[in-house]
Parts: structure tokens; sequence; C-alpha cells
């Protein structure tokens, strides 16, 4: 309902009220106006209650829902909708699964609806690809390191600036991180002696240039960690690494 038959509604049941007040007699208004007694008193005594605004429809819905879907778990659908655009089953199965959450997936389907969210907008919606694209990665460890230098900012109170190395390998992702006071040759070999728990055959720096190494050297170094997921498909790898790794960005 409008908010104009809304108005209209009020207006005539506020005319049966005064009509009646004025005629003094129920039974002969209800019959005009094709209105029961019970209804009559009813709004007669919302009026008296809360005035000209008792005489609006009340909302249909429950005072109270005990086996409604918490808010909590309201809020995660939305979140995982607005944040990864997952659908109802996909969202669903992510609660079920990371969340211990058992809810069906027409229920989350109502939910988004109930919010306006249960349609994607074109730019959201997934694009069928002729081609999938292919990770890049080196068939065996070692054949490829990338090389990178990030120069971090300077530590307050002191005049020395420091060089964030990055070395990753392109078959494992191994990725290793080193912080040095001083950017050269020396450091950059020693980081790349450093950088995998293998033997290193090719290092490619920022650049792009490509160096040669004549004898394999066994590594073991230590505190080397995975890096996340991603698709990198140049030496740009350890550049996006010491960027994400930067405070401030």
């Amino acid at each position: 309902m409008t908010k104009g038959e809304q108005a209209r509604l009020m207006a005539w049941r506020l005319k049966v009220l005064r009509q009646a007040a004025e005629e003094q007699n129920v039974a002969r208004v209800c019959r005009r106006f094709w209105m029961s007694r019970k209804s009559f008193y009813k709004w007669k005594q919302r009026h008296a209650e809360h005035g000209d605004a008792g005489l609006c429809d009340r909302p249909r819905t429950p005072q109270r829902s005990p086996r409604a879907t918490p808010r909590d778990v309201v809020d995660k659908i939305l979140y995982l909708r607005q944040r990864y655009h997952f659908g109802a089953a996909r969202i669903a199965s992510y609660l079920d699964r990371f969340h211990g959450l058992a809810i069906a997936r027409s229920s989350t389907h109502r939910i988004l609806k109930r919010h306006g969210m249960h349609r994607l907008s074109a730019n959201q919606k997934h694009q069928p690809h002729g081609k999938r694209w292919q990770r890049y990665e080196k068939p065996q460890p070692g054949h490829r390191l990338q090389l990178d230098v990030k120069f971090l900012e300077r530590i307050p109170g002191s005049r020395r600036r420091l060089n964030q190395f990055t070395a990753i390998d392109d078959c494992t992702r191994i990725r290793v991180l080193k912080v040095y006071d001083a950017c050269t040759q020396r450091a950059a070999i020693f980081h790349r002696r450093g950088a995998a728990p293998i033997a290193v055959s090719r290092a490619r720096r920022a650049n792009g240039q490509r160096r040669r190494v004549p004898v394999p050297v066994p590594l073991a170094p230590r505190g080397t960690g995975y890096p996340p997921r991603v698709h990198p498909t140049t030496h740009a790898a350890a550049q996006r690494e010491g960027r994400a790794l930067t405070p401030g960005r």
C-alpha cells in the first residue's frame, strides 16, 4: 500500500468515527459505510489511545519470531555477498564448512531477496572465458628465481635507509624476504644464495635481465615461506610482493 492510499484510508476511517459521533447511532453508520461494528469499535479504541496515527494499518509481521535466522548469520550472508559475490548455494556451503552453521539454500536466497541483493549487476556476474588462463610456473625448483629490491622508509631517528630484498622461486613459489642496510651487488648475491633450499640455475632481476650461475650452489636458508596463490605471469611477482608488504600501502 502506497502512502497516498494509506492517507485516504485514514481519512475514511476518521470520517466514519466523526459521523458516528454526530448521529449517535453506530449500527446505522456501520451499515452505511459497509463496516462491521467490531471493526468500528477497534478503530475507535485505537483512535482514543493514539490519535489519528492509530488509524494507520499496523505491520503484519509478527512481533517476535523465535525461529528466525539470527542477526549475526544474516550479517555473514550479506558480507559474503557484498565482498565475494557468492550465490545462495555457495554461501550456504561456506557457512556450513567454515562456521558450522546449517542454513538452507532457500533461506539464504530469501534473506538476499529481502535486502535487495539477490541479483548481481552486470559487471559483477561471471563471464565465461573461451580459454582459461594457465598458471605461470617452471617445471623444476631452482630453474628460475625472481629477484627484486624495495626501498623502505627510514626509521625515525636514523639516517640510514633500508632495502628489502625479495626472492621467489618460479616453481615452488617459496618466498624469502630479508632487509639489508645497503643496496649493493654483494647483498644481492648473498640474498640469492639464501633464497631457496635448492640449487638455483638462473636468476632474473626486476628489469628482466638474466644472470647465469655457473655452478649450482646448494642453499639451506631459514625462515622460508610460501606466498599466497596468485597468478604471476612475469618477473613482476617479486615487485608485487614488495609493494604488498610495504607499510602504508
